[in-house]
């Protein structure tokens, strides 16, 4: 697939900062690179640590939520906390209720059914509510645009404390956008305009912990106990993908440590199933293996296995539930792709590949996974992808966008068809008539500002290296600017016209191309490629002829050049240690 290739110029006093932090001037270029740039920042940056976690008090309504809870707890009320089916919303269920239970609250929680009740607190979880005699409802992960809902809760006279991070609800008055809000009595949110909390991209999870925070305080716990639920608010940030620097970064970095040593039976049990117990868990083992075994519960059964699972007591339960998760994600991975092939089949044969914006319609998936298929989509084609699926009145969709295109702000353009819409500029919901699809489709693609260079894949550079220069000694530098994830990208570097002296096929299911470059100074240095291969020879072959391809795989002199980008990296193999570079891309 063609690419643009970039190399990210910000302009610096590079010299000034090493001297400053202590650090390289190539570390204080991948630093600004990623926009971090403010003095606080950069010292949080380099040095994520507890003590730079920001006052939670900034926070607007937090010292009023915490007061309230406080009373609800002496007086005994009986407290209902209402979160979302995700990772994220599973997550701050078991912050918020783990804490009020420390806090001898009266507490006890609901999650929302992902296909019967839909995203957020409704009406019917709170007519349930107050059959039971709640006094309170505190939401987390959702809540900030339910108007109506809380609008009738306080008619039934509850007591509504909001915990949020979802974008502010507005309605649009002659091109003016005013923001509501709900008659809560306590809304937490960062992203409201009157807070003054500076960092606006913590995940539900991480809104949760504050609250924490401050309720500990006030009831005179300490500390360190609340701090023992970072590794579960970890797996939050990794997994609602939120910008992993500022405070996300300290909480995913400690988490980590925390998870690494965990003593909560239900997670020692996960990660028995996964297979990961010999492994050091990473960022890729959170957002790719941890987190999806506990979305699926919510995904095709209840989230509330999910969060059973943390909090299980009993070995006997811990394992029965783990067992049950993996099993559960194993059943989703098949199903997933089989939607994704169903997809790529409608993309390549129905005249859509020339679309700007893809809406594809698949009657019969299961509506849970239209989000995760609109992302492999738009991975493999690089353009925003809508995935519908038949929904009980109409149909229902998940939508994964690109840089280049805000999608919340392209389905406000079509709202005339829509019944209903939410999301953000890189992922939305929406729900139609079927009738409605084929013109939601005609007009999206009408609209589009997305020119054919926004489609090529975009592939950004923090600057060049020279092979020659790569040393253990750096290779630790950049391991200090882990974790890696959204904002806080892996580091690339790149280099033109290497010399490529040979290549073999690797792997069990020969899927990993290791090639021998030739630097500079005639140094020959291991290089690693994850990626399509047959691509790989087709490409060398219509360069460079057959006989160079097979030169390249004999180890012979050859004539095959390579412009790379990639990352340095150690390959630890039969006790033996070496540097290697892991190619991302070339040409």
């Amino acid at each position: 697939m063609a690419e643009r290739w970039f190399i990210k110029n910000k302009k610096a006093d590079y010299k000034y900062m090493a001297a400053k932090y202590g650090i390289t001037e190539l570390m204080s270029k991948l630093i600004v690179n990623r926009d971090i740039v403010d003095d606080e920042m950069i010292k949080s940056y380099i040095n994520p640590s507890i003590d730079k976690l920001r006052n939670p008090r900034e926070m607007k309504d937090i010292e009023k939520a915490v007061e309230i809870l406080r009373n609800k707890i002496d007086s005994n009320k009986k407290i209902r906390i209402v979160g979302d089916y995700d990772v994220d919303g599973v997550m701050s269920v078991y912050i918020l209720y783990t804490a009020l239970k420390r806090c001898n609250a009266n507490v006890d929680y609901e999650i929302p059914d992902r296909i019967k009740d839909g995203y957020g607190i409704n009406k019917n979880i709170i007519t349930e509510a107050k059959k039971d005699g709640v006094d309170t409802i505190l939401t987390c992960d959702n809540g900030i645009s339910a108007i109506e809902p809380i609008k009738y809760a306080k008619e039934l006279g509850m007591t509504v404390i909001v915990t949020d991070h979802h974008d502010i609800p507005f309605i649009e008055k002659n091109e003016n956008r005013i923001f509501i809000k709900s008659e809560a009595d306590a809304i937490i949110n960062p992203k409201q305009n009157e807070c003054k909390y500076k960092f606006k991209q913590l995940c539900g999870a991480g809104v949760a912990f504050k609250l924490v925070e401050v309720l500990y305080d006030e009831l005179s716990i300490d500390k360190k106990e609340c701090y023992d639920l970072i590794e579960f608010l970890a797996i939050a940030t990794v997994c609602d993908v939120v910008d992993l620097i500022d405070e996300n970064r300290i909480f995913v970095k400690k988490g980590l440590e925390k998870i690494n040593n965990t003593t909560n039976l239900g997670l020692q049990e996960l990660i028995i199933e996964c297979e990961m117990q010999e492994k050091k868990l990473s960022v890729y083992h959170l957002g790719f293996i941890i987190g999806p075994c506990i979305n699926a519960s919510g995904r095709l059964d209840s989230a509330k296995k999910g969060l059973k699972l943390l909090l299980a007591n009993e070995e006997s339960e811990a394992t029965a539930l783990a067992k049950e998760l993996v099993k559960l994600n194993e059943e989703r991975k098949d199903m997933t792709m089989k939607g994704v092939e169903d997809a790529v089949e409608i993309v390549e044969s129905n005249g859509m590949i020339n679309d700007k914006v893809f809406v594809i319609y698949i009657p019969h998936i299961h509506e849970s996974l239209a989000g995760i298929i609109a992302g492999r989509i738009r991975e493999k084609y690089n353009v925003p992808t809508l995935i519908l699926t038949k929904s009980e009145n109409g149909a229902k969709g998940s939508g994964r966008s690109i840089e280049e295109c805000n999608m919340f702000e392209e389905l406000v353009k079509c709202k005339d068809l829509l019944d209903n819409f939410g999301g953000h500029p890189m992922a939305a919901g929406f729900s139609l008539q079927e009738k409605n699809i084929d013109e939601f489709r005609r007009r999206l693609n009408e609209n589009t500002i997305l020119k054919d260079d926004d489609l090529l894949r975009k592939v950004t550079i923090d600057s060049v290296l020279p092979l020659d220069s790569i040393d253990y000694e750096l290779i630790e530098d950049l391991e200090r600017l882990e974790p890696f994830g959204k904002a806080n990208s892996k580091p690339l570097f790149g280099e033109k016209n290497i010399n490529v002296v040979k290549a073999s096929i690797l792997g069990k299911n020969r899927n990993v191309l290791k090639l021998k470059l030739k630097t500079t100074y005639g140094k020959i240095i291991d290089a690693i490629y994850f990626s399509d291969i047959e691509e790989f020879e087709e490409i060398i072959t219509e360069k460079y002829g057959r006989e160079e391809l097979q030169k390249l795989y004999d180890g012979v002199y050859n004539d095959v050049k390579l412009d790379i980008v990639f990352y340095p990296s150690i390959n630890e193999y039969n006790g033996n240690i070496s540097i290697q570079i892991v190619i991302q891309n070339y040409r």
